[in-house]
């Protein structure tokens, strides 16, 4: 009797480990709700082209990670940029790479928000100035800053901010090491279970493909460049390490644009 009772109580608390893991591992990470509009699915969402040639493979390997049919919701199509600098086009994900100096960032991804949850556009950012230097002048980092900067574009937010875990196998894991093993280089299935989650239903409008912001939105969320933290808001959320900042500079009403931040390591990118 006490040698069952003694296995019953180890079955459940391996049970309870494995129930706890799991939680763990394959948590929400939807970002703050955020979703593009559609009134059906799968949608088509441009990416503008304006990187870099060092970064032309890593945007198209990321394009081909999350689009159709790795997800039955989303298609993406690759176009060219219009205009001069990173500003933002409506309806549509735009996906820049410059020398923005040494002010502490690798990669931001920037939403323009209606509604409280809806993307009307988007930014994605890599900072040449640091993607230069030995430490993430690697392909390994390339791919992981690139494919979890686009998927901040899509709503997704981190399933872990700890750099010093092991690696989940997931671009949306942070981690000291892309290559791990595993590597932290591409997607993963909670990945896109998550974005089969956050597109699930469908709206009423469309913020898709739209020539021109809503009517609604301020004149004055078009016409700022949101590439300096003095000009990113409210700072809403930080992880323990201090290497990843979300800001929110809020126009009222539902109207907001929202920069997620990826910062450099202070002793690595001296490197």
């Amino acid at each position: 009797m006490f040698k069952w009772t003694m296995r019953a109580l180890v079955v459940a608390v391996l049970t309870l480990i494995v129930i706890g893991f799991a939680a763990q591992s394959f948590a929400d990470h939807s970002w703050g709700g955020y979703h593009w509009a559609r009134t059906s699915n799968p949608f088509t969402l441009k990416v503008g082209d304006k990187v870099s040639s060092g970064w032309d493979a890593h945007l198209d390997e990321a394009i081909f990670d999350w689009d159709f049919p790795h997800t039955s919701v989303l298609n993406l199509q690759k176009t060219g940029g219009k205009g001069n600098g990173c500003q933002p086009i409506a309806g549509m994900i735009l996906a820049c790479s410059a020398r923005y100096g040494w002010n502490g960032w690798l990669g931001i991804a920037q939403v323009w928000v209606t509604e409280g949850v809806h993307i009307t556009q988007a930014i994605i950012r890599m900072n040449d100035t640091y993607f230069v230097t030995s430490t993430y002048n690697k392909p390994e980092w390339k791919r992981l800053v690139m494919c979890q900067e686009i998927a901040h574009a899509f709503g997704l937010d981190h399933q872990d901010e700890d750099f010093s875990n092991p690696n989940l196998g997931t671009c949306m894991d942070y981690t000291s090491n892309p290559l791990g093993p595993p590597s932290n280089e591409r997607p993963d299935a909670h990945d896109y279970a998550q974005l089969e989650d956050i597109y699930a239903h469908v709206d009423s409008t469309s913020t898709v493909a739209k020539s021109q912001l809503p009517s609604s939105m301020p004149p004055a969320m078009g016409q700022i460049d949101f590439d300096t933290p003095a000009q990113w808001g409210r700072l809403v959320r930080t992880n323990a390490n201090g290497r990843v900042h979300v800001y929110e500079l809020d126009f009222g009403r539902g109207h907001k644009v929202v920069t997620h931040v990826f910062w450099a390591d202070p002793i690595a990118d001296a490197q």
